[in-house]
């Protein structure tokens, strides 16, 4: 959107549709976070399995890029603001069915399949919601808008693991899934509230729907065609591989190794998710002053470091530190790819690009949390976390030889590297 020279923009804060969404999602992100605690303790509890929990994962997560594969045809057809609504009322229901079957004792089996559903309508929102960023905010402003809200997530699941760890302890993890539940039930409210933008009529493009694999295919087509994006599709793989289970790993290291409660588990994730915070704050001005490649490998380097040296702490105030740096580094990582995308992409192709983007991403992950847990459980946590922080440090290498090195901070016209690939059959 071009803009009258001298007008002043009122700063995010004031936009009330987007200061709506803003509220509602950092409320959803706070439920959250006692799931991202309560559903590993859950089945430990219930089964003392570090390798079951990550069984859980995979599932979880191969749900999740099952559903991604169609999920960004769903949001690029439909509204996205109702679809929104829709995945968050279906979690308010299933994840309010794991409380009520656990006064019966505990019930594994309900977890294997109320989460993989759970999973893959949390895809669809967030393919919705990540396009939907564009649809509140001026394409100038998308880098500072994501900042913001994960700023605010991460502030919000700071206090979220604190007290699922103290109702875990006290009431038991389901509990805390049935808060997590009740989030959902607000996210969905706050949605009701908001309008989105029309697209502006130079995204506009006329669509002729296609069969939903064709659409799909056109997605992916746009993010193998333009090169900083196949890089970090490929790399980003690899970086998910080698850490889908590190919560379920750092989990079982904290309550297994290091002999705490589950309680020092959510003040552990609690305080490190300040790492959330600061990288969420920092990426703007990181991504103004040394571009996007510097920004984007230098995060790989450092997760590295973190992820090796968490195995190997033997402190509670060390591994918290430690995975505060990990956290902060893959915010800043996330946010700089998530806004590229957004940038760079058409409109009537966003969801598709996302869908594309994240069913490759996650696609090794199930994989990856099997085997880092499996691993943990047979050698040892300082074993996996070492091999695979040496194994993100070659990510960021990888990096140094890719397009990925010379984009530059902005996405602007005349870029070659930032300039959308044909997308071929957008469908």
């Amino acid at each position: 959107m071009i803009r009258p020279v001298g007008v002043v923009r009122p700063p995010l804060w004031r936009d009330r549709t987007f200061g709506t969404y803003w509220i509602a999602q950092s409320l959803s992100a706070a439920g959250d976070s006692f799931a991202y605690l309560a559903v590993p303790l859950l089945v430990l509890q219930a089964t003392g399995s570090v390798a079951r929990m990550g069984l859980l994962t995979a599932v979880a997560g191969a749900a999740a890029v099952g559903a991604g594969i169609f999920g960004g045809v769903l949001v690029d057809r439909y509204d996205r603001r109702r679809l929104m609504i829709v995945a968050d009322l279906a979690r308010l229901a299933l994840y309010g069915l794991v409380p009520l079957a656990w006064l019966a004792g505990p019930q594994i089996w309900l977890l294997f399949v109320v989460l993989p559903i759970c999973e893959a309508a949390g895809m669809v929102f967030q393919v919705a919601a990540v396009t939907a960023v564009r649809n509140l905010v001026d394409r100038d402003r998308i880098t500072e808008a994501n900042g913001r809200l994960q700023a605010t997530y991460a502030a919000a699941a700071v206090l979220g693991p604190l007290l699922a760890g103290v109702v875990s302890a006290r009431f038991g993890p389901a509990t805390a899934i049935a808060v997590n539940a009740a989030s959902f039930a607000l996210s969905a409210a706050g949605l009701r509230l908001i309008r989105l933008r029309p697209v502006q009529a130079g995204d506009a493009v006329p669509v002729t729907r296609q069969r939903p694999l064709a659409e799909f295919l056109a997605g992916a087509r746009f993010l193998w065609r333009q090169p900083v994006l196949r890089a970090l599709t490929v790399l980003l793989s690899v970086f998910v591989f080698l850490t889908y289970g590190f919560v379920d790993v750092l989990i079982f290291h904290v309550t297994h190794d290091l002999g705490r409660s589950e309680g020092t588990v959510g003040t552990v994730l609690g305080l490190a998710a300040l790492g959330t915070v600061a990288g969420a704050l920092l990426v703007a001005p990181l991504r103004r002053w040394r571009g996007f490649g510097f920004t984007w490998i230098g995060a790989q380097a450092i997760c590295g470091l973190a992820v090796a040296g968490v195995g190997v702490a033997t402190t509670v105030p060390a591994v918290t530190a430690l995975t505060a740096v990990y956290l902060c580094c893959v915010s800043v990582g996330g946010i700089c790819s998530l806004s590229l995308r957004q940038e760079i992409t058409p409109d009537h192709l966003l969801g598709r690009v996302t869908s594309a983007f994240w069913s490759t991403h996650y696609a090794l992950g199930p994989v990856g949390a099997v085997v880092l847990t499996w691993a943990a459980a047979r050698y040892g946590v300082a074993v996996v976390t070492v091999v695979a922080g040496a194994g993100c440090l070659l990510v960021a290498v990888g990096g140094l030889f890719t397009p990925i090195r010379r984009a530059g901070a902005e996405a602007r016209p005349g870029q070659p590297e930032l300039q959308p690939a044909p997308a071929g059959g957008t469908g």
